[in-house]
This record gives C-alpha cells, structure tokens and sequence, in this order.
C-alpha cells in the first residue's frame, strides 16, 4: 500500500537521455560510470542511486536521468550533469522484484493516486507528461544481490502543493 512521506531536496550527479523503454540499457549504464567518477574525486553516494523521469513521451519513450545523489559542490564535465530533485510530499512505493514488473508497479501506484484524488506535480504538454519528481531508487546493489528478482526499488512521485 503507498504511503506519504516529506523528502528534503536531493542534489545528484547525472546523465539524461530520451530513450525507447527498449534502449534503457544506455541510461541504466551510466550509474557505475558516475559512481566511478565521484570516487576520482574523492567523494562518495550521498545515498541510493536512482532514475529520474522527467518526460514520458507517448510511443513508450521517456526523458530520463541515471542519478546518483552527492552532498556538497561538485560540478561535473559534460554531457553528465547536476540537478535537485525537488523537496516536498511524495508517495512512495517499494517493489520488490524483477525490474520487469516495475511498469505494472508503477501503473497500480498511479491508479491508486487516481482513486485516492491525488494531485501528482505534473503537467500536460505537446511532448508528453512532465514531472516535477518521478523517480525510482535503486535499493539494491545487484554485486550484492545478483538475483534480479530480489532487487527493492522505491517508487517515488512527488504530489502537487
């Protein structure tokens, strides 16, 4: 069941594409690649990496960012780039499982929000459903769970003031 929980602003490290669902790879992969280089510069993951959506465009293709949250200043050299996911009330959700099932997770998370009169901090354009907070973190580290299936990931939509 989805609950209610206040979140402080987060700054990340990222990298954005817009993608098909089918080229999530390319995003997906740049995690240990940024990981990689806040350890160059000394510094660690401020907590769980995670996917930020910021565009879902209509044909199944989504603007998103591969993030992984820092504290402190540190401006990195494009194309990867710094961002805050924003403060404020969101839902959360925890799944467990395959990262498969995460569209079916998701899509019971939004009709729950919709039966319930929640008012997600989204926008309708031309280009598809722009999100103020969208995200999925990644609880799991898969070198340490390699069983995809046990993998926790918390899903989180910021909702409207």
């Amino acid at each position: 069941m989805p609950s209610f929980v206040d979140r402080p602003a987060q700054h990340y490290v990222g990298a954005r594409a817009t993608i098909a669902v089918t080229e999530f790879a390319t995003i997906a992969d740049q995690i240990p690649r940024i990981i990689g280089l806040l350890a160059q510069h000394g510094l660690a993951p401020a907590g769980a990496p995670f996917f930020r959506y910021l565009v879902i465009h209509p044909g199944m293709r989504f603007t998103a960012e591969a993030c992984v949250p820092v504290e402190g200043e540190f401006t990195p050299e494009a194309p990867l780039i710094t961002g805050v996911v924003p403060a404020g009330k969101y839902v959360l959700s925890t799944y467990v499982g395959h990262p498969d099932g995460l569209f079916g997770a998701t899509k019971a998370v939004l009709d729950w929000g919709a039966a319930e009169g929640v008012r997600w901090d989204s926008t309708e354009a031309e280009d598809g459903e722009h999100w103020a907070g969208r995200l999925e973190v990644l609880n799991t580290n898969p070198l340490e769970q390699p069983d995809p299936t046990q993998w926790s990931t918390d899903l989180l939509f910021h909702v409207a003031e």
